[in-house]
């Protein structure tokens, strides 16, 4: 079976009033447009032509098969706020912990929202798609707070010692006690230049302007800077420290709302919860390329089972068939697309920013037209046998 699903923008502050409406092919809505969500998570399920929300539709009409991942659209004009996400087995923990303790699922000093862990991979659709993902090197991030100068005195002390821990120097400069010395290094990067890390200061300067005085600011600079190119990947494991900066993408993740924030935001931050989810391994920028598959399709790999990622693209004289193993979600980015079920035959036209539900028994689905579309499935299904018909 194959279900169109819709829903509204979500207008994030944060979010661009330009992007999903120009891949969407209309006028902008004059708001910003932050996410628009394909899934049955309850925050925010998607609709289906007979009015009601995924969620219901699937407790409904498939009993018990529902989604063990959240599709998304993402589009970014400023930054999302510096955070992490718990592993499963934390989150577990935590969540029964705070349910134990009363604390209400909505308030706004709560962590665990769900038991779920909340992995995250972002394919770029914009030319240019930027974030902050994992902890740079040490070396290299002593070499940048150098650049800055006296003024950054205070953490390059703590970047220098011998048993430098970057758990311990994100706790300092994200306590109260650091208040002081984290404005005055903030100044000094604001006005630092640099041939190596040119791009860094221009982002610190950027951030000051619109989070004046955030200690957020010095923990995005003890992490990577990462640029994707449109059809790279960005891959964010459980305990990484990541912000989105700006662009367009394509946002797959484990169905959760389980956020640990480290800064760039007005909302609740637990610092001691963070450092205990926190991996303060520094280490090379996550970037995932994709693996072809056959011609047209391509893997983004991640080392989950919640979900998987393909990326289609076909022509007039070539089509694509992927193999599906439980129920997937089809995402239309470019061009017009036609996806078939592979045991009803029915059809579904999808162009820009269209998506729809196939359901497991579908068992395959055919690809067909002249664009991009991607393929949401469980990470046990990744899209196996898929071949070019």
């Amino acid at each position: 079976m194959l279900v169109p699903l819709t829903n509204d923008p979500r207008d994030y502050a944060w979010g661009s009033a330009t992007l999903i409406a120009e891949l969407e092919g209309r006028e902008p809505s004059g708001r910003p447009e932050a996410e628009v969500w394909f899934g049955d998570h309850p925050g925010d399920p998607a609709e289906t032509p007979d009015g009601r929300t995924l969620d219901v539709w699937l407790a409904e009409e498939r009993g018990t098969e529902s989604l063990p991942y959240l599709l998304k659209l993402l589009a970014a004009a400023s930054p999302l706020s510096i955070q992490a996400h718990p592993s499963k087995a934390q989150a577990e923990s935590g969540f029964a912990r705070e349910e134990s303790a009363g604390i209400a699922r909505d308030a706004a000093d709560r962590t665990y929202r769900d038991a779920n862990h909340k992995p995250e991979l972002i394919v770029a659709l914009s030319e240019e798609f930027r974030a902050l993902a994992g902890l740079r090197d040490l070396e290299a991030t002593r070499r940048l707070v150098a650049d800055a100068g006296e003024g950054a005195r205070p953490l390059a002390e703590r970047l220098e010692s011998a048993d430098a821990s970057l758990s311990a120097v994100i706790g300092w400069v994200l306590s109260d006690e650091a208040g002081h010395d984290v404005r005055a290094i903030i100044d000094a990067a604001s006005s630092a230049t640099s041939a190596e890390f040119a791009a860094e200061f221009e982002l610190v300067r950027a951030m000051q302007a619109e989070f004046p005085g955030d200690p957020g600011i010095l923990v995005a600079l003890l992490m990577n800077l990462v640029t994707l190119r449109r059809g790279e990947g960005l891959f964010v494991p459980a305990g990484v420290l990541h912000a989105y900066l700006s662009g367009l993408g394509v946002e797959l993740m484990a169905a959760s709302d389980n956020v640990l924030r480290g800064g760039l935001t007005p909302k609740h931050i637990d610092v001691a919860e963070l450092l205990t989810v926190l991996d303060a391994s520094p280490g090379a920028q996550p970037i995932v390329r994709p693996r072809a598959t056959a011609p047209g399709v391509e893997r983004f790999d991640v080392p989950v089972e919640d979900f998987a990622l393909d990326r289609v693209r076909v022509s007039p004289d070539s089509d694509a068939r992927l193999t599906i193993a439980g129920p997937a979600i089809a995402l239309a980015t470019a061009g017009d697309i036609t996806v078939t079920g592979g045991v009803t035959g029915s059809a579904q036209s999808l162009v820009p920013g269209r998506a729809v539900l196939v359901t497991s028994d579908e068992q395959s689905l055919l690809v067909s037209g002249d664009g991009e579309v991607f393929v949401a499935v469980p990470g046990s299904a990744a899209g196996d046998g898929t071949v070019l018909i």
